[in-house]
């Protein structure tokens, strides 16, 4: 690995461009002797900042500016980033500019360096990053959560609103819209012989269910992951509730309504709790690779010397009257050959369509469709096997077999790109949504939607 190293005015910084030797040919096609879209990262504390790295991408300039405050966040993201242009299959040939100071959010906004910000990191800080980079007029591709509190959200509402004035494009990082277990579930939904319609469901009892159970210890790239200390901070990361939720609820408008404007009265949420997650100095090491709590953590660490934070979150409401509940758990460390977990509900009159990721299904995510009590079987059998033939163009070489209460769909692991190469997915959506100037008109409005519903569910248990 090469490194240019540059003296940067102003603060103590350093600029380092992190390349292969002997790199292959950008993968980067060219419009008008330049590629179109020109990336900044910006304050990178989070590794899927990272993982839009993880491959190039035509019309992209290899060259990516970053601009962060000094520190292990920093440093953390550039080995990610040099990890992917050294490795041996298919290196990617990144040139990273970066800027490391106390001043370089003002540096950023200053520099002009490129037309599309990459946000994933300190949650608490991003709706002012959001908001400062559309009003200089930046596009902006941010991790989610966008917001942690009613205020940011205030903030995110006010970006919507100058980005479309602007013309610029402000997208949310939503990963779980490509895994092809969801895809299909979505599929089959919509096929009245296999799923009847939708029920509504009641607080008690809804037709719609996500749960997500994930861990603080694992591994990312092939490699542990080392979280930021600020991670565990609720007032920074925020809590679960508003988290990880946000991909839940996404799916659940995106599954129930797809392509459908929503609005936030369409809305009602009904109850809503959180709960802690222990976590021992020892995990807490393991985690983030500092031996003790910081002060900043201290207000959160009870009698037993254990940090407890707001790691778990669960809501239930209404979206125009069907009732769903989104839960997100966190443990410490999965049990070894487990990893995060992903379970998923949608109850038609017909049947019920269920992602299942437990240890019958290996610890991988499998989907079921399950006739209801009553259901002629042997015509929604036959339904499912025409829709399997319709969509075998779209999803080559999936299929069923027989299950204990219905039917596996059969999915080939060439289907399943994993969580990771989903970020590379949803930049290639975004890249196109550039290209085309114009996102689908439901996008925003149901970003909008989605965090008020979040905020709505923090509100609730406050």
């Amino acid at each position: 690995m090469k490194h240019k190293v540059i003296v940067c005015a102003g603060a103590a910084a350093l600029l380092i461009c992190g390349c292969s030797e002997e790199a292959p040919p950008r993968a980067c096609s060219v419009s008008n002797g330049e590629p179109s879209v020109k990336l900044i990262t910006l304050d990178p504390g989070h590794f899927h900042a990272a993982l839009i790295q993880k491959r190039m991408y035509p019309d992209v300039a290899a060259e990516v500016h970053v601009y962060a405050p000094n520190g292990a966040d920093l440093d953390m993201h550039m080995e990610r980033i040099n990890s992917f242009n050294s490795r041996a299959e298919n290196p990617t040939t990144w040139e990273n500019i970066v800027y490391a100071g106390d001043d370089f959010f003002e540096r950023m906004l200053a520099d002009k360096s490129g037309n599309v910000v990459v946000l994933a990191g300190n949650n608490a800080r991003k709706p002012e990053y959001i908001l400062k980079c559309i009003e200089a007029g930046y596009n902006v591709l941010a991790d989610k959560p966008m917001v942690i509190n009613p205020e940011g959200f205030e903030q995110l509402k006010k970006a919507f609103a100058i980005a479309r004035q602007k013309g610029l494009m402000l997208y949310d990082i939503m990963t779980e819209r490509y895994e092809v277990t969801t895809a299909l579930q979505r599929e089959f939904s919509l096929i009245p012989e296999i799923y009847g319609t939708q029920e509504a469901g009641t607080a008690d009892n809804p037709a719609v269910t996500k749960e997500s159970v994930h861990h603080f210890c694992k591994l990312v790239a092939g490699k542990p992951l080392r979280r930021p200390d600020w991670f565990y901070d609720p007032l920074v990361q925020g809590e679960s509730l508003v988290d990880v939720n946000t991909h839940l609820v996404d799916l659940v408008q995106w599954e129930l309504f797809p392509e459908k404007v929503l609005m936030p009265s369409d809305v009602a949420v009904v109850k809503a709790r959180v709960w802690d997650t222990p976590m021992s100095p020892a995990e807490f090491e393991e985690s983030t690779g500092l031996k003790e709590f910081p002060a900043f953590l201290q207000k959160y660490v009870d009698g037993t010397g254990k940090l407890q934070t707001k790691a778990n979150g669960e809501f239930t409401y209404a979206l125009k009257g069907v009732f769903a509940k989104a839960s997100v758990k966190w443990n410490v460390k999965a049990p070894e050959g487990t990893q995060d977990t992903h379970y998923s509900m949608m109850r038609g009159t017909k049947s019920e369509l269920i992602i299942r990721q437990g240890a019958e299904q290996g610890y991988k995510t499998a989907l079921y469709v399950e006739p209801r009590e009553g259901v002629d079987t042997a015509a929604v059998e036959q339904a499912l096997g025409a829709a399997i033939t319709d969509l075998q163009a779209k999803y080559p070489g999936i299929a069923s077999k027989k299950s204990a209460k219905g039917w596996q769909v059969e999915i080939p692991d060439a289907l399943k790109a994993g969580h990771e190469a989903h970020f590379g997915q949803v930049a290639e959506n975004y890249l196109s949504f550039l290209k085309k100037g114009e996102m689908p008109d439901w996008e925003v409005p149901n970003m909008i939607v989605k965090y008020h519903t979040l905020m709505e569910a923090y509100k609730l248990t406050r």
